[in-house]
């Protein structure tokens, strides 16, 4: 089931899904991908967030990279000069190909239109910035000792979704459900959305970050909700 777009029109001009929007894919197209793979890499390992370093504070060393095992007090760090806790916001920025950045853009204009209308530009940004970070946090602490950079917007966007599925359960998202074009209430894509996300073990997707970041969504948005629906 793949969205086309959603039967919901905004009163507003979405500026922060946009910008937010040209962001990732500015950095993906031209920073992320210049010059060769080990440059890429190097990129990667500079600003995204990897697991072994929030959990110790400290860059990977050189013998965790390539051993693969989190390694309290090695030394020397390869990257000395990185920001571990900045790269949890950097990594929001990053993508790990053209499919994962088109894919989530695509997301992230779907609902997150909506949810900016509802929210107003700036406390959309907080969330959105706010419940990114917490659904990297959830990742990390489910897996405390990885060395494996993680990079997407997906966490983040997965905020807007649950905010999206509580403020507007019964509109109606156009999907592509095999040859065919179906209209789905947005609370059952979006509850199909979810637990798939369960099944993503083991496939080198950060499934917790996604979940993370939604429940962050739907709980900050119910506690809310009467107050935003006021708005639009």
């Amino acid at each position: 089931m793949f969205p086309l777009r959603d039967i919901n029109p905004t009163r507003i001009t979405p500026w922060v899904t946009l910008s937010l929007i040209a962001a990732s894919l500015v950095v993906y197209f031209f920073a992320q991908q210049q010059g060769g793979f080990e440059e890429q890499q190097i990129f990667l390992y500079e600003r995204a967030t990897i697991a072994c370093e929030v959990t110790t504070g400290a860059p990977l060393s050189f013998d965790e990279i390539f051993s693969g095992e989190c390694m309290p007090g090695a030394q020397p760090p390869a990257v000395p000069e990185k920001i571990v806790l900045l790269s949890v916001l950097t990594a929001m920025f990053l993508h790990g190909g053209p499919a994962h950045v088109l894919f989530n853009m695509w997301f992230l204009w779907i609902f997150g239109n909506n949810v900016e209308d509802a929210y107003g530009h700036f406390w959309y940004l907080v969330m959105y910035m706010v419940g990114g970070v917490f659904a990297t946090m959830t990742y990390v602490l489910m897996n405390a000792g990885s060395t494996i950079p993680l990079v997407g917007a997906s966490g983040a966007i997965a905020v807007a979704l649950g905010a999206y599925g509580v403020l507007f359960p019964r509109h109606k998202v156009l999907s592509l459900v095999g040859w065919f074009v179906v209209p789905v209430p947005a609370v059952i894509f979006l509850a199909v959305w979810f637990f798939i996300q369960f099944g993503l073990g083991g496939t080198g997707t950060a499934w917790e970050a996604h979940v993370g970041g939604f429940v962050f969504g739907a709980v900050i948005t119910l506690a809310l909700r009467s107050r935003l629906l006021a708005r639009i």
